[in-house]
């Protein structure tokens, strides 16, 4: 029996080797000359890799220092001087050169690293040590995004990095990041990884988080200074701009994050010839449909995205779409998710027709809107300038002439206020806060107080399960929130 045993143990052992050697002799680990297959395209890229150091003034936080003494004359003034208001700050960052146009060597980084201040001083220090004073040619905040440039010989040689495909890559492909971590003593550091995940958004960086996410996750080691380096595939290709990093202490936990460089592609023309981006502007409020949204509007996934709300004069109005209707699929593509749409209409052209298709009251519909450039600041139309408290679903409301209205300086002439949400109820496991105006009620709209509860009368009697709100934050946003009836 033990001999048997011992039999099959060596043909399973010799099975996994042989299933062993030939797995691993169809990786590449190194190359002919026992190098590793990253040395080559590190050694094609690394001259592309620039460090960018920025010097801007900074209102200083000192409090100013008075003398004493109550005399104002020069003798004094000599021993107790004025402090400067204003500190010179000095940040670091890093960049990738991508085009070279005669004299004129085009650099791609990151909006937070070089658009500190218009009068901010720029200096580009490139992988041969020589440096260059640089000018920002386009910034854009909302994918943190930047195109800066230097003037060279035209005769100097310079390096161009080659952009790839970030549609290409998957989940598990080896990447490479190159940049200056934490200072410029490190400039030309490279880490490998692979890439851990696609699509991130709705990350908040704080102050500088961009509108527009769909970041590429990495655990290749990025760190404060890498920002702006570039994000490489295993054939050598730029794939990503290193962006930011999620971290408690600032420092490397494996979690890094990249912009995509189809994002940047679509956007480069605009930041050289314009000094901005020019987007696509639909004219509407959407929001992302969650399980709750899914089952009181009865859709059949959590694909698309909701209308929250039409701006009046828009091509989203003149081409007839409402509010609560669900854009399924636009311009041909289905529309997966609301960050996946906020893309697809950026990254459209102004005047573009475009097909929309829709989901309203259960019936697939077609549109086509015009698009119009993005207006510089939100169309958004401000509302013109809630005290029963009985509690529905754990909501408690109250008049839009109660003193607890007016303490929040609402101005709006409809609706009512939500006062007061209970724990443990419906309403506090959904998305409706205190201080919400609550607009509509199912398919009613609320002027007052008295029509809130003539609905909530009415629908304590039907069988749903979850009921749908339309409300108005105290940040005038406008959404829909469906409370789960329990």
């Amino acid at each position: 029996m033990f001999r048997q045993s011992m039999k099959y143990s060596l043909i399973i052992l010799l099975l996994v080797t042989c299933f062993s050697t030939t797995a691993f002799a169809s990786i590449p680990l190194v190359d002919s000359d026992g190098h590793s297959p990253f040395v080559k395209i590190v050694d094609d890229l690394i001259g592309t890799v620039v460090n960018i150091k920025v010097e801007w003034e900074t209102q200083s936080n000192y409090k100013q220092f008075s003398s004493p003494f109550p005399f104002n004359d020069d003798f004094f003034k000599f021993f107790f001087p004025k402090p400067e208001n204003n500190r010179r700050t000095v940040g670091y960052g890093s960049g990738f050169i991508f085009r070279k146009e005669g004299n004129d060597v085009y650099i791609l980084t990151n909006n937070h690293v070089v658009g500190k201040s218009e009068d901010a001083k720029i200096t580009v220090t490139l992988n041969d040590q020589m440096r260059y004073d640089a000018e920002v040619v386009g910034l854009d905040d909302k994918t943190d995004i930047a195109v800066i440039k230097i003037a060279v010989d035209k005769d100097t040689d310079i390096s161009t990095a080659p952009l790839g495909d970030s549609d290409w890559i998957e989940v598990g492909d080896w990447v490479i990041a190159i940049g200056n971590p934490f200072s410029e003593n490190l400039r030309g550091t490279v880490t490998t990884g692979v890439v851990s995940a696609k699509g991130r958004a709705n990350l908040n960086f704080g102050a500088d988080s961009p509108v527009y996410q769909d970041y590429i996750q990495t655990d290749a080691a990025i760190n404060p200074g890498n920002s702006g380096g570039p994000l490489v595939d295993i054939n050598g290709n730029v794939i990503g701009i290193n962006a930011a990093i999620s971290s408690v202490n600032g420092g490397n936990i494996g979690i890094g994050f990249a912009i995509p460089i189809n994002i940047v592609k679509a956007l480069i023309d605009d930041l050289i010839d314009k000094g901005f981006v020019e987007r696509a502007y639909l004219g509407i409020l959407p929001q992302g449909i969650t399980p709750a949204l899914q089952k009181s509007l009865d859709l059949p996934s959590l694909e698309g995205v909701l209308i929250g709300k039409v701006e009046h004069d828009t091509p989203a109005e003149k081409a007839g779409l409402k509010k609560r209707d669900v854009i399924i699929e636009f311009d041909g593509e289905p529309v997966k998710n609301l960050n996946k749409f906020r893309l697809m209409v950026a990254n459209k052209q102004v005047d573009d027709k475009i097909s929309i298709k829709i989901i309203r009251g259960g019936k697939e519909l077609s549109k086509t809107a015009k698009l119009e450039s993005f207006p510089e600041s939100s169309i958004a139309s401000k509302p013109k300038t809630v005290e029963d408290e009985r509690s529905w679903l754990g909501i408690e409301v109250r008049s839009l002439d109660s003193d607890f209205a007016k303490q929040l300086n609402l101005n709006i002439d409809k609706g009512v206020i939500v006062s007061q949400i209970d724990i443990d109820s419906p309403a506090y496991d959904s998305n409706l806060n205190v201080g919400d105006v609550i607009l509509e009620l199912g398919d009613e709209e609320i002027e007052s107080t008295k029509d809130y509860f003539n609905v909530i009368e009415n629908m304590k009697d039907d069988e749903d399960d979850s009921v749908l709100l339309y409300v108005l934050t105290p940040s005038q946003f406008y959404h829909y929130v469906a409370i789960k009836v329990q």
